[in-house]
């Protein structure tokens, strides 16, 4: 809650230190309501007018849109001693250097498949998104996942935020795999990315690894995670779809 001395110290605060007041306030609101005793019950009409009355201003002043980072383990930035290097990360250092009203929110998991992001995005997408980044497919390809299954997997998460999010915009994340899984599906994975953003009218990032994979002095030991130099790189990448999206 602020009051109005908070209202003016706030006007004041870094737009980085916002956002980051933002995030914590998702986890610490529902904490907040169900603390609070009956008393708040108690309070007249012209109280909670009040109340009303001083809340909205502070409410319009932290309010930011929100980019949402859904991905495996390139967008969680695996292997990176600090998850500030990771490329969500650095998109926020990019808008927030632009002092740009938006908040990147880092929803990677290590390990991810499409079949894992198709069970968890009902519950994700419950926050208001303005912009969604689908990176997901990496970790079918390396296990040999039947194309139409990550397909059919990729378009069911593309529903589910069209269909309770219809405002947000869709950014998907195309993928490549490595020559050694074989010519005819490393070539049809490439062009399900292309296919499904078409069909969905999506905006598209044909490969969100370009100019880093398979480059060694980009990719940590394994050579399939982007490095603290590749997740700049990535960054780019990523800016050059997002950047006239969010600067609009």
């Amino acid at each position: 809650m602020f009051n109005a001395q908070n209202k003016q110290l706030h006007s004041y605060l870094p737009t980085s230190f916002r956002h980051k007041l933002l995030k914590f306030c998702y986890f610490m609101i529902p904490l907040f309501m169900f603390s609070c005793d009956d008393s708040k019950s108690e309070k007249t009409t012209e109280d909670q007018q009040a109340v009303e009355q001083t809340e909205a201003p502070a409410a319009t002043q932290t309010s930011s849109k929100t980019i949402l980072c859904f991905g495996d383990s390139i967008t969680a930035g695996y292997g990176l001693d600090d998850s500030a290097d990771a490329f969500p990360a650095l998109l926020q250092q990019k808008i927030d250097s632009l002092d740009l009203n938006y908040t990147v929110i880092n929803s990677g998991v290590s390990g991810e498949t499409t079949a894992g992001g198709k069970s968890r995005i009902d519950w994700v997408i419950k926050q208001n998104v303005d912009l969604f980044l689908l990176e997901l497919g990496a970790n079918d390809g390396l296990r040999g996942v039947a194309l139409s299954e990550t397909r059919s997997n990729l378009q069911a998460i593309i529903d589910v935020v069209k269909e309770k999010s219809p405002e947000t915009t869709i950014i998907l994340a195309g993928m490549e795999l490595p020559p050694n899984m074989g010519q005819d599906y490393t070539t049809e994975f490439r062009e399900l990315y292309a296919d499904l953003a078409e069909k969905n009218n999506v905006e598209f990032i044909p490969f969100i690894l370009k100019d880093v994979g398979g480059i060694a002095s980009l990719n940590q030991s394994d050579g399939i995670h982007p490095n603290v130099e590749g997740h700049k790189i990535l960054a780019d990448t990523v800016w050059e779809t997002l950047g006239p999206l969010v600067m609009r």
